[in-house]
């Protein structure tokens, strides 16, 4: 009884402050498994193949690139476009799968993933951007040190607190929430299930292993970092068309490996659009597969600029620029 009594008392001194820290440290632990894990499996993986001790077969190769195009597209048109800035409305069905695909994807649960890009815009390139190339909090960053900062070195050092600001929406919605908190469950489901079709397949652990390695890790890097590419290139090489507040550029390299993201000036200036590459002649398949799910039934309501907002916002780009 005086153990309980102890416990309890030392539960109630716990300060806020304390109780952050451990969430920090907590979230630093996730980040950094998320960081290495798959550079490490990616690094095994291709010793592998190259050594000729274990090399993927068609199959696991098939997978790999199969879940990469799903599990991305999960990102891009569920955990961006649906999730964080609401440029479409979907059926229930959708809303879960791309939520789930998004999940496997292994860039943290949709809570926060949905909170920090938020915070993003609205700091975008100034003090408080969680992944600026130019900023960290009222640090100046420049070249390389600026680059690996956006791209990967923020996850590092960064204690998320933005998703009680912005993303109640999120945590106040029961089917985003609970898809949130079956984050873990996502990602190993995204990992262990090529390990087990190729293991089923062939009849071999080995095969399940290089299964769980190209369809799991070496998947999971490479999607990591086409979306890393959005924070770190997309805000340093590439043009802008239009007068944003910020540094964001379009890159065509970043918008072919993104299936569009790398729009991202076009983004920047039109955030709430389901359409981020506004030229015809810029590739963007993720608003291709909102176009298809729209034509079937399977969403609705999609967010556009007008062709006279879009000139507009090149005018006032063109006058900035003579000026």
């Amino acid at each position: 009884m005086k153990a309980v009594q102890n416990t309890q008392a030392r539960s109630l001194e716990t300060s806020p402050a304390a109780l952050r820290l451990a969430s920090s440290r907590i979230e630093g632990r996730i980040a950094r498994a998320t960081i290495f894990v798959p550079a490490i499996g990616t690094a095994v993986a291709a010793a592998a193949a190259i050594t000729g001790v274990a090399r993927p077969s068609w199959l696991e190769l098939i997978m790999t690139a199969g879940l990469c195009l799903v599990t991305q597209l999960g990102v891009t048109i569920g955990y961006h476009r649906l999730f964080t800035h609401r440029s479409f409305e979907a059926a229930r069905a959708i809303r879960l799968a791309l939520g789930i695909t998004g999940s496997m994807a292994a860039q943290g649960p949709l809570l926060f993933w949905v909170s920090e890009h938020r915070e993003h815009h609205q700091k975008s390139d100034s003090a408080g951007d969680p992944h600026s190339p130019y900023l960290d909090d009222e640090t100046t960053l420049t070249g390389l040190r600026g680059f690996w900062h956006a791209h990967v070195g923020w996850m590092l050092h960064h204690a998320s607190t933005a998703w009680q600001t912005y993303a109640r929406d999120i945590f106040a919605e029961r089917l985003s929430l609970r898809i949130s908190r079956q984050y873990f469950l996502w990602v190993a489901a995204g990992i262990l299930l090529p390990g087990l079709l190729a293991g089923v397949r062939y009849g071999s652990w080995k095969h399940a292993a290089l299964g769980v390695l190209w369809g799991g890790l070496v998947r999971i890097f490479l999607v990591h970092q086409a979306t890393w590419s959005v924070n770190s290139i997309g805000h340093m090489i590439g043009q802008r068309p239009f007068a944003t507040p910020d540094q964001s550029r379009n890159n065509r390299f970043v918008a072919f490996i993104t299936q569009g993201e790398g729009w991202h000036n076009n983004h920047h200036a039109f955030p709430s659009s389901a359409r981020h590459g506004l030229e015809r002649w810029q590739w963007d398949l993720s608003y291709a597969v909102i176009r298809l799910l729209a034509r079937i039934g399977l969403v609705r309501n999609l967010k556009l600029p007008s062709p006279d907002q879009i000139a507009r916002g090149k005018r006032r780009q063109s006058f900035e620029v003579g000026s």
